[in-house]
């Protein structure tokens, strides 16, 4: 058997190394444009100069010897052939499979605002996904006869905190943009957002709700001179960092015949895509760009691959924990129900905020800010999808022993009339 696997990011590399554990003799091979591992949750922890590019790996130095993985670094597959049972790379080299893991990932995606691309033309935009969008943004700070000093984030996602913080410690002056009504829109409510908001603004980050950016405001030699935004504001800005939308990695599928769809790469919970022999894990999808689901979807795949069947049970699940300037949270599933779809209970102190989210007895959000103690059990109420009208606490005293139980042979498990299981 010879397995191939596209991409060194969360999911190919969780997937070669479950595809080794289950398969001690057979071929992996693993094609990644990167020359190196690395943990693109961090990389402002690189572009701070907090970790050099060693330290941002999750991978062990010796990954490829440990795993027997032949692996070909700096490549990008331009085409997979399914019927010939191959792909293709930038340089022409064609690569037969047994089995094919795309775990690609995604890319910055550059809205259509006027004069974006010239801006980028004049070296004055970049992404924040990869060490290259790093390399860029230090030399632009470092720039001895022209520093940036005014960078604008445009999005208050994940990723545009991540930039943001990553500025803020090398002493830059930043602004963010965001055309939600406030930061994390997808993973908190105003209340959760609003704390790490005043944090932001206390460490001194000029912050733009509810407007997106209408133009790229130029000077000679495409240049930004400032940014235009929707409600007629002009704001300073001399580099913009993208991180409002990313696209998956899927241009190389053209013409393959494998399902795509509008997000990205189609799979089931299984890993498998149209293709019986072909897999996919992470980003690639569009759906659940957030790391655990991508180590986890990744094993997923490679145990389906090596034969074992496992099924993706929370399939897309969104959980997000994050620690911006001290501040712990941890969002879990949907935590902004359309008003009057569900149940929101909260329970707040001086130093943190909870909120759990239910609907028909079942936990299907919640958000932990400052205190994450409680987050161990929400998992299990929500994973299990547990009726907690069965259990006669509040709701914020439920602990294991209201749904977990004991064997004689002291193995927990839960079990109604729904569903059983052990762990």
């Amino acid at each position: 058997m010879k397995y191939v696997i596209i991409g060194s990011s969360a999911a190919g590399i969780n997937g070669a190394r479950e595809l080794r554990r289950l398969d001690k003799d057979s071929r992996i091979v693993l094609v990644s444009q990167d020359n190196a591992v690395y943990s693109r949750c961090i990389l402002h922890h690189y572009l701070a100069g907090k970790r050099s590019l060693e330290e941002l790996s999750f991978a062990e130095p010796d990954f490829a010897g440990k795993f027997q993985v032949e692996w070909i670094r700096g490549r990008s597959c331009v085409k997979v052939k399914p019927k010939e049972k191959e792909i293709v790379l930038d340089n022409g080299e064609e690569i037969t499979y047994d089995k094919l893991l795309l775990a690609s990932g995604s890319h910055t995606f550059l809205p259509p605002v006027l004069g974006l691309l010239k801006a980028e033309e004049g070296g004055k935009v970049c992404g924040f996904r990869n060490i290259e969008d790093m390399e860029k943004l230090k030399k632009a700070v470092q720039n001895s006869s022209h520093p940036a000093e005014n960078i604008v984030v445009m999005g208050a996602g994940l990723v545009g905190l991540d930039a943001a913080i990553g500025l803020l410690d090398l002493g830059i002056k930043v602004s963010l943009v965001e055309m939600a009504d406030w930061l994390l829109n997808r993973q908190l409510d105003k209340r959760a957002a609003k704390v790490y908001e005043d944090a932001l603004e206390n460490a001194g980050v000029r912050q733009y709700y509810g407007v997106g950016i209408e133009e790229v405001i130029l000077e000679k030699d495409n240049q930004i001179r400032g940014l235009k935004l929707t409600d007629g504001r002009e704001i300073p800005c001399d580099y913009l960092v993208v991180t409002a939308g990313v696209r998956p990695n899927t241009g190389f599928l053209e013409g393959s015949g494998i399902a795509v769809d509008d997000h990205g790469l189609v799979y089931d919970e299984f890993g498998q895509t149209s293709d019986p022999d072909i897999f996919g894990a992470g980003d690639i999808s569009g759906k659940s760009p957030i790391w655990p689901a991508a180590v986890k979807e990744g094993l997923i795949a490679a145990a389906n691959m090596a034969g074992v069947k496992r099924e993706m049970t929370d399939f897309f699940a969104s959980k997000a924990t994050m620690n911006f300037l001290n501040i712990p949270t941890m969002a879990l599933g949907n935590v902004n129900p359309a008003e009057g779809e569900a149940v929101e209970e909260v329970l707040e102190t001086s130093d943190s905020y909870k909120k759990i989210v239910h609907q028909n007895g079942k936990i299907i959000g919640a958000i932990l800010q400052g205190d994450l103690d409680y987050g161990g059990i929400l998992q299990q109420l929500i994973a299990r999808k547990i009726d907690i009208t069965k259990v006669k606490k509040p709701i914020f005293s439920i602990d294991y022993s209201d749904f977990f139980h004991i064997k004689e042979n002291f193995e927990y498990f839960y079990e109604d009339e729904t569903m059983s299981g052990c762990g």
